[in-house]
């Protein structure tokens, strides 16, 4: 069971709800968790979106998600399913942050450069083939993005 609230301004509540619920029913069906996306102007910090935890370091399940409010929906889409991948990859253990380091399936990568981050690397990855998946599903189930 997850919890979900989003706020902000400019974006679809539909849209937003649809694809957390689609991912945490094929990904983190049986995890307990909440998450909160904000959607806000993000330019000025140079993304579209960012993840972090908000309560424990040791096995979060809290987790803030904010996300740039001015997208056109495939790359809304595609940035969201990129920061709930990195939500996945907290809840199951893979990403850490532990006594001021950041650990990839246990190894400490607190000084590796963004562009070579391996959780990056997955989720740019990922967000492609979650992407095809979600639209796919959609298709199937007759709505639209």
């Amino acid at each position: 069971m997850f919890f979900l609230s989003h706020s902000g301004y400019n974006y679809s509540e539909r849209r937003c709800e649809r694809i957390v619920k689609w991912f945490v029913s094929e990904h983190l069906p049986r995890h307990k968790f909440q998450i909160h996306i904000d959607h806000k102007g993000l330019l000025r910090e140079g993304v579209f979106g960012w993840t972090w935890t908000t309560d424990s370091q040791h096995r979060p399940r809290e987790f803030e998600v904010e996300i740039h409010n001015r997208m056109n929906p495939e790359e809304y889409t595609k940035t969201l399913l990129h920061e709930l991948w990195h939500v996945q990859q907290h809840v199951r253990g893979i990403l850490k942050d532990k006594h001021n380091k950041r650990l990839w399936r246990g190894i400490d990568h607190s000084e590796t450069d963004y562009e070579d981050q391996p959780w990056e690397k997955d989720a740019l990855k990922m967000e492609e083939v979650l992407y095809k998946k979600y639209t796919s599903y959609l298709t199937n189930s007759n709505l639209s993005l």
